[in-house]
């Protein structure tokens, strides 16, 4: 009995591995200036399939091996690259629209828990005080370690104004914390703009969404509308924003650069992930969008710009940043950014699946490559939070490199370290404010606005808040 597995084992992975040379093979020539295809590698798969189908313990589906086995493909290579299923793909498009269900944070894997990039701004995950770097070890009873990123993705979302308790683990706590969180339809506003005093406008963006361009274009001109004297300034928030679409970020940096400058320039292995995107409509209004920007008031194409970022503001965050940096058009304020500066693109499969794979690394107007760097301001103001808390692009396991260093793609282990021992070396000789809770930005306690603002009044800037006193008095 055992040599009839064996060898039925053998024949069906003889077939698997002939099934696999002949799918899309014409496809692939056509993609790639690979000569052949791994035959012996793709054999061996075929040879585990097929043993797992036999003599696992427990009879296994064939799509949940093969999506298994997909997941794993796409994990291995970087924190970004992930294969959806169906029903991941559908929700991957709804969050791009604007609207969800689940917590509403952006997450990565790191050693097998959930790691927390950035709470969206007003999400259950951002009031219940969910912070970047956060671990999440336990979704309700199921432990997340064996977990694959889209299943816990999947637990955390659900019907709204359900329960999910979080189980964390944060740097600096003794023990794990827990949060209750109530699920809720994610409804991302993701331009929010008001008038701070006369003549000082303030627009946040808090993701880059399909409609983020054309939210911004509608914004501006509502606050030019309302402004009765000639506008003096503009803070342009773009702290704890995970970055989004590409287009939206060009559409966001052509609002504010004169016509046809270079925002952005990607650089990949494929004709197709070597792209140049200009401030002009046929790179910002895609999609047989109309050009949303072409009745923009001329004003905001000079008015003086101050640009908040914080270690949550990463991709096209970057990207808008990087591009009113290079071209000298605006101030840039605030602490080191995440440091993502790969491009995923999103491939749709033949059976609803599809993959998000990184492509293309991608470059600031001046050659500049922010990946595992970040953007560094043009003045430093700290945000009062301990700095070792941050979460960067140049923390995740299997990052990739950054093109300009000298190393290349070499290990950046010795880098990291070295990185990690210097920051908590300074963190021993400077005084940082408590960290809080969140800040409702623009406000008066929000003290990297405030310093934006005397930026563009001409006044001085403090670049550290002052710790928080703590009273001495004996009771």
């Amino acid at each position: 009995m055992r040599s009839k597995l064996e060898k039925f084992g053998l024949l069906g992975a003889g077939a698997f591995v002939g099934i696999l040379v002949s799918i899309n093979i014409s496809a692939w020539a056509d993609r790639t200036s690979m000569s052949q295809l791994p035959i012996d590698e793709l054999r061996v798969f075929a040879e585990v399939f097929a043993k797992v189908k036999s003599d696992y313990v427990e009879p296994v589906e064939d799509k949940k091996l093969i999506n298994e086995a997909l997941s794993g493909m796409l994990q291995g290579l970087d924190p970004h690259s992930t294969f959806m299923d169906a029903d991941a793909y559908k929700e991957l498009q709804a969050g791009t629209q604007g609207e969800f269900g689940g917590l509403g944070i952006e997450v990565a894997m790191e050693d097998g828990l959930v790691k927390v990039v950035t709470p969206i701004e007003d999400s259950p995950a951002y009031k219940a005080g969910l912070k970047s770097g956060d671990l999440i070890m336990k979704l309700d009873d199921t432990q997340v370690r064996g977990l694959t990123l889209n299943d816990a993705v999947k637990r955390m979302r659900g019907t709204p104004d359900t329960k999910i308790v979080l189980t964390v683990i944060r740097k600096g706590e003794d023990k794990p914390l827990t949060f209750t969180l109530m699920r809720a339809v994610i409804k991302s506003q993701s331009v929010k703009n008001k008038w701070i005093e006369q003549g000082y406008g303030y627009v946040r963006i808090t993701q880059f969404q399909d409609r983020t361009g054309e939210d911004l274009a509608k914004a501006l001109k509502s606050l030019q509308v309302e402004n009765k004297t000639p506008l003096k300034g503009l803070v342009l928030d773009l702290r704890n924003n995970p970055g989004g679409l590409l287009d939206a970020a060009v559409g966001v940096s052509a609002a504010f650069l004169p016509k046809d400058d270079l925002v952005v320039y990607t650089e990949g292995r494929v004709v197709d992930s070597k792209m140049r995107l200009n401030a002009t409509p046929m790179d910002y209004a895609r999609r047989g969008k109309s050009d949303y920007l072409k009745d923009l008031p001329e004003e905001f194409k000079s008015v003086p710009i101050v640009v908040l970022i914080n270690a949550g503001s990463a991709s096209a965050s970057e990207i808008v940043a990087g591009a009113l940096q290079d071209h000298k058009r605006a101030t840039i304020m605030g602490i080191q950014s995440f440091g993502k500066g790969s491009v995923q693109t999103i491939l749709p499969m033949n059976n609803g699946s599809a993959i998000k794979l990184t492509t293309a690394r991608y470059f600031t107007p001046n050659g500049r490559s922010i990946q595992a760097k970040g953007i560094v301001p043009d003045i430093t103001v700290d945000d009062g939070s301990d700095p070792s808390l941050s979460l960067h692009e140049a923390d995740l396991k299997r990052h990739l490199s950054n093109p300009t260093d000298a190393k290349g793609n070499a290990d950046n282990k010795a880098a990291d370290e070295a990185k990690a021992k210097a920051a908590a070396e300074k963190l021993k000789e400077e005084k940082h404010a408590e960290t809080r809770g969140p800040i409702e930005p623009a406000s008066k306690d929000d003290f990297q606005f405030t310093q934006a603002m005397n930026l563009l009044k001409g006044l001085p800037v403090q670049k550290t808040q002052e710790p928080a006193k703590v009273s001495t008095a004996k009771p």
